[in-house]
């Protein structure tokens, strides 16, 4: 288990503990801990936060998976924005689950990772695939997705595309809608992503 919060760790443990198929191996309190961890036990199933000190637990995915290949990653977070769901799972997360859902669904996000197979919260499941269906930006709102994840406001985008705010604000519209996200840290992301802006 990797989770900045020691009290959230042993409750975990707790759960985990009790059950007769389960056994908490080792934990984590940040990033750096949690790659030495898991090269150094090879656990069936590593439990990782995405917001722990040493950088973040995104970033660090493919090197975690790199030190034990064989562990199966399953995310366990407050983040309820379908994009860091999308963004886990393509750096190699097999499972993504909220700390506010139920004992019962944790452990069966748990057995479901072990098993091979790949676990996402339902609900989180369903807001993924609708924002997966979406069509693609334009290339308009491709420029405005840029200059937002700039810094730039709506005020700005328009001067320096020439176009009223209410267009710019119009294309913001289409764009949250399209990527399936109103946060700003996920525009940015994707912004990356696509090519649009460097990191």
């Amino acid at each position: 288990m990797a989770d900045d919060h020691a009290v959230v760790r042993g409750g975990l443990r707790r759960l985990l503990d009790a059950e007769d198929d389960m056994h908490v191996v080792a934990e984590a309190g940040d990033v750096e801990e949690t790659k030495a961890t898991v090269a150094e036990h090879r656990p069936e199933i590593l439990l990782l936060d995405l917001h722990m000190p040493g950088g973040g637990s995104l970033p660090a995915l493919r090197a975690i998976r790199d030190a034990s290949p064989a562990t199966g990653i399953l995310i366990l977070t407050m983040q309820d924005d379908p994009g860091y769901a999308r963004e886990a799972l393509s750096r190699g997360a097999r499972g993504y689950v909220l700390k506010e859902a139920e004992e019962n669904d944790l452990l069966q996000a748990v057995r479901t990772v072990a098993a091979g197979a790949t676990y996402l919260q339902p609900e989180l499941g369903a807001r993924l695939l609708t924002a997966s269906v979406a069509e693609p930006l334009t290339q308009r709102e491709r420029d405005v997705l840029r200059l937002i994840a700039l810094g730039h406001t709506n005020a700005e985008a328009a001067g320096q595309l020439h176009l009223s705010v209410r267009t710019v604000e119009t294309h913001r519209a289409n764009i949250h809608a399209k990527l399936g996200s109103t946060s700003r840290v996920e525009l940015v992301r994707h912004a990356m992503e696509q090519g649009l802006i460097s990191p």
